[in-house]
């Protein structure tokens, strides 16, 4: 099977990144496919050459701001792979780039339009939400798991560890920025990254 030109693929990514900012400025039902290709710089045929519909546009513009959303969640948890020698240090260094990620402008866009729409598209809740999730839980899961294996932490169980500090990470933040609709200072972030790490290392530090 032939490799897609390097052209297209660009191309393809440019019409995705200007249809996610269409739909976030304009909603799903109120964008349309002329406004996308204006912002992606290129003739409506087009558009349609790369992705079928509308619908199909938006799908898979979701799918690809989701896919960015969690590789950068999975970098920043990749920090606990050579923690150094003050692990708080590392933790909330890594629980502030979780936050960061969750509380810019484009991750806020991401979950409204997911909340907009998800009676229309409840597909793109396992896209958006639940892959990759479970995939950022997952590599904190395995970081926790090395580190108690090393005599830094004590946990029994390293999934549920993983789970119970995303939680004190997301939950604050969502409430914070009011499910997505209010910017959250680099103050608060910093405040709600070391409260986290705080509670977490109670329940799972060394003695």
């Amino acid at each position: 099977m032939r490799a897609a030109p390097r052209g297209r693929i660009d191309k393809r990514q440019a019409i995705l990144d200007a249809a996610f900012t269409v739909f976030a400025r304009q909603g799903y039902a109120n964008a349309c496919v002329q406004e996308i290709a204006a912002e992606a710089g290129v003739a409506k045929p087009t558009v349609y050459n790369h992705l079928d519909n509308k619908e199909t546009l938006f799908r898979e513009a979701m799918a690809a701001a989701a896919t960015t959303a969690t590789a950068r969640n999975l970098a920043a948890v990749d920090l606990l792979r050579a923690p150094g020698d003050d692990l708080r240090a590392a933790f909330e260094e890594v629980a502030r780039q979780l936050l960061r990620c969750s509380a810019d402008e484009r991750s806020r866009a991401l979950w409204r339009l997911l909340n907009a729409e998800l009676t229309s598209f409840p597909d793109l809740l396992d896209v958006v939400w639940g892959e990759g999730a479970s995939r950022v839980t997952e590599a904190l899961a395995d970081r926790i798991a090395r580190l108690a294996l090393a005599g830094r932490l004590r946990v029994a169980d390293p999934s549920r560890a993983a789970e119970q500090l995303s939680g004190l990470l997301m939950g604050p933040i969502d409430s914070r920025s009011r499910l997505g609709t209010r910017t959250v200072s680099a103050a608060e972030i910093d405040e709600l990254a070391v409260a986290a790490v705080d509670t977490f290392l109670a329940a799972f530090g060394p003695r």
